[in-house]
Formats: C-alpha cells, structure tokens, sequence
C-alpha cells in the first residue's frame, strides 16, 4: 500500500516516444514537432520525416565513423572549437541583451556635428555626387523650351508652375539641396552613362539627354568629385551609426572590466602566481 501511494504521489516523468536510433543516441518525435508545418499534408508530413530520419541517422553515423577514426588530436581540437563556439554565442546573446537594455541611442544634431568636424578627414568620398533638378518627359511633350527655362531659373513661380504639371512629367527630381551618387543619377537617367556623364554632369551644367522612349531636361547646381570631403547631410546616417558602435564597444569593455571585478571582490576568480 505505501510503495503504490508514493508512486502516485509523484508524477512520474513522461516517456518519450523515439522516431530512429543510431547506437546509443536516439531521435524522438518531440525533436522533429516544431519543424513539421501545419499545412503539410499527411503525406508532405511522411516524406519530410522519412527524409529527416535519414539525414539525421546519415550524419550520426558519419559522427561515429570520425570519433572512432580520427586522430585524438584533431578530436580534442574540434571539441575546443565546439566549446568556444557555444560560449561565444551564449555570451553575444546576453551582452547583446544587456546592451539593448541599457545603450543610449539619443543623439543629438549637435552631436553628430561635432563628430563630423573631429573626424571630417575621415570621410573622404569614393564617388562623385551632385546637387540636381531634372524631369523626364515624353517626346511629344508640347512646352518642352518653357519647362528648360524654368528648369534653368528656377524662382518660386517656375517652381510652383512646375509642381503644378508634375502629373505630365515621366520623372521628377526637385529636391536640389540634396546630394545624390552620380552613380544614382546614371540610373534615374538612361542616356547619361558613365562614359557621358563627366561631360553633362558640371557644376551650373544644364543638360538635355534623350533616348527613344524620353527627353530628360535638368540643371546641376553642384559638384563635388572623388577624394573631396563627404557633405554632413550625406554622412549624416553613417556618423549615427559610427557613434552608436562606438557607445556599444565603449559598454562592452566597461561591462567586461566590471564583471571581473565583481568576481575578484567575490572570490570567484583569481590568478595564480606561476614560479618562473
């Protein structure tokens, strides 16, 4: 009476249910549930078990021909490679979600100007890039010498005239205060190409390219070549990101000194003095 109470007394720990064994090891349906979809048919289900059970029991086989077949050296070898990959991705893990807790990624305008005054040498360009307006427009397009004046004078009447038939236009760029890679403007524009671009592509250059499909009227109002110092406004999400990296890097090495020295003050780390 008492050895029946006191089995049901515990919970006895469920059994589970083994799918495939190779030696010692075993493969259980409970391994295999999280991959099985649930809009597999019954027998998409079958066929990708089937063809689980057999990879898995191909590369279990595979681990046991190596253990027994290869040099101890080589296995002690992989084995240490395996450990520092498993404390290397527990370890990301959690200093990635301490540092997700507690970075500061406020930055302000100020800041990142600042930044970019320490280190402009830094950011040199490796591409021309240019201030432009443009817009493409059927060959048929009635007024296209009005539009190339506006293009080019550009007072607030041209512009509001401009906006105002936007609707007609294949393209539009107006935006002019921006920095865009000639590379960008090479494929907003199919007849400038790289061949052409250093001819039409000019600082107070008004260009007209056309194709068989559309006329392209524009005005580049500024020109800055490879090698000259990157615009703020164009570095702008670079410098945010460099700092935040450096903030991360900066926690890292402060969260790394201070775990150490909780363990020393805690006993649980020290040293030993080597005799020479």
């Amino acid at each position: 009476m008492l050895v029946s109470s006191c089995e049901g007394m515990f919970n006895k720990e469920e059994e589970k249910e083994p799918l495939a064994r190779v030696g010692d090891t075993y493969l259980y349906r409970e391994d295999i549930a999280s991959l099985v979809q649930d809009d597999m048919t019954a027998q998409d289900s079958a066929i990708f078990v089937t063809n689980y059970i057999n990879n898995w029991a191909s590369k279990q086989l595979l681990l046991d021909k190596s253990r027994i077949n290869l040099p101890e050296e080589k296995l002690r070898e992989f084995d240490r490679l395996v450990s520092d990959y498993r404390a290397d991705l527990y370890t990301r893990a959690y200093i990635e979600a301490l540092v997700l807790q507690s970075q500061d990624t406020a930055i302000t305008k100020n800041q990142l100007q600042e930044f970019y005054d320490r280190e402009k040498e830094n950011f040199k360009l490796n591409e021309k890039l240019v201030q432009l307006r443009f817009v493409g427009m059927s060959e048929q397009f009635l007024d296209r010498d009005g539009v190339e004046q506006k293009i080019k004078n550009w007072d607030d009447t041209d512009k509001r005239y401009l906006d105002s038939i936007a609707v007609q236009f294949k393209k539009i760029h107006f935006n002019d205060s921006i920095w865009v890679s000639a590379s960008r403007v090479i494929e907003e524009i199919p007849p400038l190409t790289q061949a052409n671009e250093e001819s039409h592509l000019k600082k107070s250059q008004f260009f007209e390219l056309q194709d068989s499909l559309e006329v392209y009227l524009g005005w580049v109002t500024n020109v800055l070549e490879v090698n000259e110092t990157a615009p703020f406004d164009y570095v702008e999400p670079d410098i945010r990101q460099l700092i935040l990296n450096r903030r991360r890097l900066n926690y890292v090495k402060k969260l790394e000194t201070e775990i150490i020295d909780e363990a020393i003050k805690k006993n649980e780390f020290e040293v030993y003095d080597k005799e020479n």
